[in-house]
């Protein structure tokens, strides 16, 4: 009978340690959104589009760094993010938004890392007053065809690792080259169909490396991370390419809308 209850409770904490393992990055992520909502008794607070729209600059520069999500890889080039998102925060602000696309193909965070170290892209940063980061997807990819599904599974945790200390870098290096410039950075997303066999696997784990990106944003204050989640996943796959991974021009157009709907509602903090 004491064999059969030391199992019971071991079973119980055991579940309890899981679901814990399941829900704590969701716990952690949307508590991070609603802060990043809150008002507060400060009036004086703006939106980002409201910040830029009184902004004292009549040309805006954006500059877009990172992997093929970011190149565009696919599509035309005015049926990119980079285009359309400086395109449509252009018209929605009465100014004129120049962009800069340094997007690569099979981009990863190291590499990433790597070229702003090396200060090859200073001279953009300095000049940029929105910075839009999207990098991650390669650092799972890349290994997932070296092994196999199970193998990056297994590598997960020096994978979330590698990637956060680089994202960290990477922001921190941004923010002391060009303080002042905002940092949008976008959540990884699952793009595997709901009966993929890895799918549900993919949507447990994704929360997180999310989170990662979240806490990343937090030590930024002028930062922002889009929710690509709620427009690239299994319920919306006309968002996606023919190849399964990458967004197509209604995918990037998707993102580009779910950019600017967070920039009309969340709160520009100032640089210190």
């Amino acid at each position: 009978m004491k064999i059969v209850k030391s199992v019971l409770i071991l079973i119980l904490f055991l579940g309890i340690g899981a679901t814990a393992w399941f829900y704590y990055p969701h716990y952690q992520i949307h508590k991070m959104k609603n802060d990043s909502m809150e008002v507060g008794k400060d009036l004086s607070r703006e939106t980002y589009l409201d910040y830029y729209r009184q902004y004292s600059k009549q040309d805006i520069h954006h500059l877009a760094i990172g992997d093929s999500i970011i190149h565009g890889f696919g599509v035309d080039e005015t049926e990119n993010l980079v285009y359309k998102f400086s395109n449509q925060l252009g018209h929605e602000i009465n100014k004129t938004v120049h962009y800069t696309n340094k997007g690569k193909n099979g981009m990863t965070s190291t590499g990433l890392n790597e070229m702003i170290k090396a200060g090859l892209l200073d001279e953009a940063i300095k000049t940029s007053d929105i910075i839009t980061v999207n990098i991650g997807g390669n650092d799972v990819l890349k290994t997932a065809k070296k092994q196999d599904y199970y193998g990056a599974v297994k590598s997960f945790d020096t994978l979330q690792e590698t990637f956060t200390k680089n994202l960290t870098e990477i922001s921190m290096k941004i923010k002391e080259i060009n303080p002042r410039a905002t940092i949008v950075l976008l959540e990884l997303y699952n793009p595997l169909p709901a009966d993929h066999q890895f799918s549900d696997l993919a949507d447990s784990l994704l929360p997180k490396w999310n989170v990662n990106i979240y806490e990343v944003a937090q030590q930024i204050p002028s930062s922002i991370v889009v929710q690509t989640t709620k427009v690239i996943n299994s319920d919306n796959p006309q968002n996606l390419s023919q190849d399964g991974v990458h967004p197509n021009s209604a995918g990037y157009t998707a993102i580009t809308t779910q950019i600017l709907k967070q920039f009309s509602k969340e709160y520009r903090k100032e640089a210190v």
